[in-house]
């Protein structure tokens, strides 16, 4: 059964003056939070943007297929704590989001490094996240194993 999400934006004014607000109407975690094209282009003072909501997905997505993918293995992480940066700039055919990089560290008892971060980029090609972003956006993964 497809699982679906929803959200509620509001824009007043034109895009450089404006402002507007989103919420997550499907678990209420969020309500009203405001956006404006300062908060994506210049300070977010305060505010989000549609690139920082795309980096709190794709950071939570990635951390869940890491976990899977660690505990398939036979070696269930302790702890994933997951940053990513996504960036936002004008290029050539306009504004676009250009990159997700993620960074990863991780406590995992029975790996390596080397089998820490190829799981890590196995998560990062295969995250449904990921995968929406995978031919539009750079994607990249840090991966550091801690002991």
């Amino acid at each position: 059964m497809a699982a679906i999400r929803r959200a509620h934006a509001v824009w007043q004014g034109d895009l450089i003056n404006g402002s507007g607000s989103v919420s997550a109407t499907t678990s209420q975690a969020f309500q009203n939070l405001a956006v404006t094209w300062a908060s994506r282009t210049e300070a977010a003072d305060g505010r989000t943007s549609p690139e920082e909501l795309i980096a709190a997905a794709h950071a939570s997505c990635f951390a869940m297929a890491l976990s899977y993918g660690l505990a398939n293995a036979g070696t269930p992480p302790q702890r994933l704590e997951v940053d990513c940066a996504v960036t936002f700039d004008r290029t050539d055919q306009g504004w676009r989001v250009t990159s997700s990089a993620l960074t990863v560290r991780g406590r995992v008892p029975g790996i390596d490094a080397e089998q820490f971060r190829q799981a890590a980029e196995n998560a990062k090609d295969n995250c449904p996240v990921s995968q929406a972003l995978k031919g539009n956006v750079a994607l990249s993964v840090e991966a550091v194993l801690e002991r």
